[in-house]
């Protein structure tokens, strides 16, 4: 095979089907229609000599030829781009750090971290992106992203190589109930206690759920922002987890507890490279947390 004639464009294209997970998010992200992203993606297939995705009704997974793929296109669009830096003749820490952040990040941590970076870094551009983090975590295996900031699993994934991350944040873990739920009256509770609720969670179903109980909860209500979540609560619909620093302003009707065992909810950000510009943002983002 010979990949040496591959069009750039097909290799973003693949990227951009590989962190979406469906042809046409994908399409509608780039502007393309999906029979054109369907095409793009069967030409690098005939190159390759073998499926690239394993078509699925909900979405699409990569083949293991995708993953070996997807490792190389990723290296050689971001070579090529910071080619274009250079040659633009920018400064070692100018040019675009792609930076994503899972829904809560945003509230404080990630404009704080832009606000000193634009004083302390002109020249230095960040666009940002919300999304979970299951997501945010393909975005950087596909390399659309170069930082994420995500309410972190231990490990992101299983795939390698495994992604770098710093620890930005660690808090204990809180459950949030109705003031009129059962558990209510207590000043602490056990997991067990925790099965047969409903529970008010981000989509897809993650934060919100109390990690690893022994069994798939019911996820009643689906919520990206913490606010949303506590009003749901209130409400009486279900119960949520949250951060300890979100715990002084819940809403009217809401009963914070505390669990046995403690879990934290940690924060991370997390890279597969890292270049001299993203090192910068790391540093920002890290200030910001332990000033």
């Amino acid at each position: 095979m010979d990949l040496t004639a591959v069009p750039l464009v097909s290799l973003r294209v693949f990227q951009e089907v590989a962190e979406r997970g469906t042809l046409s998010s994908a399409a509608s992200a780039l502007g393309y229609t999906q029979s054109a992203v369907s095409r793009q993606i069967a030409a690098l297939e005939r190159v390759v000599r073998a499926p690239l995705l394993d078509r699925q009704r909900d979405g699409v997974q990569l083949t293991d030829t995708g993953h070996v793929l997807l490792r190389h296109a990723g290296l050689v669009l971001a070579q090529l781009d910071a080619a274009s830096r250079e040659l633009s003749g920018l400064p070692a820490t100018a040019g675009t750090v792609r930076l994503g952040w899972f829904a809560s990040a945003g509230g404080s941590l990630v404009p704080s971290a832009l606000a000193a970076l634009r004083r302390s870094h002109p020249a230095l551009t960040v666009t940002t992106r919300e999304g979970t983090t299951a997501s945010l975590t393909r975005a950087l295996r596909a390399r659309t992203v170069d930082l994420a900031v995500l309410a972190s699993p231990s490990p992101l994934d299983d795939e390698t190589p495994a992604l770098r991350v710093k620890v930005l944040d660690e808090q204990e873990l809180l459950l949030a109930v109705p003031s009129t739920h059962p558990l209510a009256h207590r000043d602490f509770v056990d997991v067990a206690d925790l099965r047969d609720w409903a529970w008010i969670a981000s989509p897809p179903p993650g934060l919100g759920v109390w990690p690893g109980l022994d069994e798939r909860q019911a996820v009643a209500h689906m919520a990206r922002d913490w606010m949303a979540k506590l009003q749901l609560v209130a409400s009486g619909a279900g119960i949520t987890t949250l951060p300890e620093s979100l715990a002084a302003p819940v809403p009217q009707g809401v009963r914070t507890l505390r669990v046995r065992p403690r879990q934290k909810h940690c924060v991370v950000v997390a890279w597969l490279n890292l270049s001299e510009p993203a090192s910068v943002v790391v540093d920002a983002l890290v200030s910001g947390t332990h000033p």
